[in-house]
């Protein structure tokens, strides 16, 4: 259906915009050194299924009204900020509790899990970087003479999937293990709970104000 030589240049475009952290990667990290490991690897896995729910999107042909819409593109992007915003004041606002919780064993209720993917899947579908890069470039390597465009995006769309995942994973990974270092002291947990929170705070606004390429 997709050929190997479109397969290798998308992974390749796809590398090379991945590799430049946005606001997915700066909001993992901000949930590592908030929260630990266990809420970065789920928010990463979160942030995947949002992202692939663009590539859905793209496929079914609403990509590019996003892509030419100033209105929708500004909407989804206030949309994401905003939830930045709030998960940041929430993070600064309840630093006192890592304290607490580094005490705690390292399991954690399911609940809590869950929502952690869910807070990636908004971030992952809102992520103005992700919307112009499917919207935009993955329409441009489909085969048109092959037949099946909607399968055959969809098929591309695993690779920055699987890309992303793997390094939105080493990205929380390396953090939760500066966090480690910080939580032997209270006030350094304390510390990393409000620097998480005010990152992801910095990003919403930072998002807010970035307008498209175009």
């Amino acid at each position: 259906m997709v050929s190997a030589d479109r397969l290798l240049a998308f992974a390749a475009a796809s590398l090379l915009v991945i590799v430049i952290p946005g606001p997915s990667v700066l909001f993992i990290v901000g949930r590592s050194l908030a929260h630990g490991r266990r809420t970065a690897l789920a928010t990463a896995w979160g942030n995947g299924i949002g992202s692939y729910l663009l590539v859905v999107v793209v496929a079914l042909g609403l990509g590019s009204l996003v892509e030419r819409s100033a209105t929708v593109f500004t909407a989804v992007k206030l949309a994401g900020a905003a939830y930045l915003v709030f998960l940041g004041v929430q993070a600064f606002r309840h630093r006192e509790r890592l304290r607490m919780g580094a005490a705690e064993p390292v399991a954690r209720p399911a609940r809590g899990d869950l929502r952690a993917v869910l807070d990636g899947v908004v971030v992952g579908v809102t992520n103005p970087k992700g919307v112009v890069f499917f919207a935009a470039v993955l329409p441009q390597f489909v085969e048109h003479s092959a037949g099946a465009l909607p399968a055959q995006m969809l098929v591309l769309g695993l690779v920055p999937i699987g890309i992303g995942l793997v390094t939105d994973t080493v990205w929380g990974l390396t953090a939760s293990a500066a966090r480690g270092w910080f939580a032997r002291s209270d006030r350094r947990l304390s510390l990393v709970g409000g620097t998480g929170g005010c990152a992801m705070i910095t990003l919403g606004v930072s998002v807010a104000l970035t307008g498209r390429a175009d």
